[in-house]
C-alpha cells in the first residue's frame, strides 16, 4: 500500500455515472483518471457498463447496475486499492459503501448532483426525504468532494460534515475561438442572429424550456439530447434542435455562437459554462451555484434573475476576456486536487 504522498498509487473509483453516458460528471471522471494516469497512477473505474442493468425510469440513456454488491465486491478485492472513491449515490456507490463499510475501508465520496430537486421534479417524493438519504450516504466516508465555495456552504448548512473543496478544469487545446474557423457550416450557422446557444442533457432539471420560452432577437439552438427533446422541439417549433455533438463539432458550435444561455437552477457546477467560456463565448446565466462560481462579478456575461435580461447584456461582453477567465481552470490542478483529498484505505 503507498504511503508516501509522491508515491504511485492505486485508485479505484466507483461511478454510476460512466461511459456510454454524456453527461459532466463522466467527462470530470474521465478526464481526471487520464491526468492521474498520467502522474503515475493505477486507475481503475467502475460503472454500470460491467453488470446487468435496467434503464433508469424516465430516462432510458442512464442505466443502473442490478444487485452488483457480489460481483462488485470481487473487482475490488481484484484491484487491491490505495484508495477508494465513491461519486455518485446509485446503486453502485451505495453496494461499494456497504463493501467499505464492512471491511473496515476508508473512503471519500463526491457530491455531483441534486438528487433531491432531480428526484422531486420527476416523482414529487419530498426533497425533505432524499437529503435525509443524501446525509446518511456521505456521513460514512471521510471526505466529500464538491465543485464550489457555494455548495460547500450550503451542505454544510444542511448537515454535512467533512466537506472538501474540488474545483473543475477545461480542455483549453480543444475549446478555442480558433474552433470557429474549422470545419463545415452547420445549418443552424445561416438563421438570423444572434445566436443564443444552450448545450447539454435536455431534460426538465437543465430548465431549458425557461430559454427556450424567451422573447429575444436573432435565433435559439439547442445542442444535446435527452428526454424532454421530443417534448420541447413539438412546443419550441422556432428553435434549432441539432442532437449530440462531440469533439470538433461541439468546439465550433460553442465558439460560433454569440451568446451561451445556462438556464439551470440545480446544476453543482456545470463544465459548459467553461468549455464556451474557453471558446470565447460569454455566458447568461441566473446567479445560481455553478455560475455565481465561474462567473461571479466577472466580465464575461451577465447573471440575473431576469434571465432575457441577462442574455442580452452578454451581448455586449468581451470575447477575448473570456478566453482569458477560462484559462484559470485546469484539469491538471483538478486531478492534482482530487489526488490530494483522498485517503488510503487502512488509514
Amino acid at each position: 500500500m503507498a504511503g508516501a504522498a509522491g508515491a504511485s498509487r492505486r485508485i479505484l473509483i466507483v461511478s454510476d455515472a460512466w461511459h456510454p453516458q454524456v453527461n459532466g460528471v463522466v467527462r470530470t471522471l474521465d478526464t481526471v483518471t487520464r491526468e492521474l494516469r498520467a502522474l503515475g497512477d493505477t486507475v481503475e473505474v467502475i460503472g454500470p457498463d460491467r453488470f446487468a442493468s435496467m434503464p433508469m425510469p424516465g430516462y432510458r440513456e442512464i442505466r443502473l447496475a442490478l444487485a452488483p454488491k457480489r460481483a462488485l465486491a470481487r473487482m475490488a478485492e481484484a484491484f487491491a486499492p490505495d484508495a477508494v472513491h465513491i461519486s455518485t449515490e446509485g446503486p453502485l456507490g451505495w453496494a461499494m459503501r456497504a463493501i467499505c463499510l464492512k471491511r473496515g475501508w476508508r473512503f471519500t465520496t463526491s457530491f455531483h448532483t441534486r438528487f433531491a430537486e432531480y428526484l422531486h421534479a420527476r416523482t414529487r417524493i419530498p426533497t425533505a426525504w432524499s437529503w435525509a438519504m443524501l446525509r446518511r450516504f456521505h456521513a460514512a466516508g471521510a471526505g466529500t468532494f464538491c465543485a464550489t465555495p457555494s455548495l460547500a456552504r450550503e451542505l454544510a448548512g444542511r448537515g454535512f460534515a467533512r466537506v472538501m473543496p474540488w474545483s473543475r478544469g477545461v480542455d483549453l487545446a480543444r475549446f478555442r475561438p480558433e474552433a470557429a474557423g474549422h470545419g463545415e457550416a452547420e445549418a443552424w450557422e445561416g438563421l438570423p442572429r444572434p445566436i443564443f446557444l444552450c448545450a447539454g442533457r435536455v431534460a426538465v432539471e437543465k430548465n431549458i424550456e425557461a430559454f427556450l420560452a424567451l422573447d429575444l432577437p436573432g435565433s435559439k439552438v439547442v445542442v444535446g439530447d435527452g428526454p424532454q427533446r421530443a417534448a420541447l422541439m413539438r412546443r419550441f417549433p422556432g428553435a434549432h434542435f441539432t442532437g449530440w455533438r462531440e469533439n470538433g463539432a461541439l468546439a465550433r458550435a460553442y465558439a460560433r455562437a454569440d451568446v451561451f444561455v445556462f438556464p439551470s437552477r440545480t446544476d453543482t457546477f456545470g463544465l459548459v459554462l467553461l468549455e464556451a467560456l474557453a471558446s470565447g463565448t460569454p455566458v447568461a446565466a441566473y446567479p445560481v451555484t455553478g455560475p455565481l462560481d465561474v462567473i461571479g462579478d466577472a466580465p464575461v456575461g451577465a447573471l440575473d434573475v431576469d434571465l432575457r435580461a441577462a442574455c442580452l447584456r452578454a451581448l455586449e461582453a468581451d470575447r477575448a476576456l473570456c478566453r482569458t477567465h477560462a484559462e484559470r481552470f485546469s484539469w491538471a490542478a483538478c486531478a492534482q486536487r482530487f489526488r490530494d483529498s483522498l485517503v488510503l484505505i487502512g488509514r
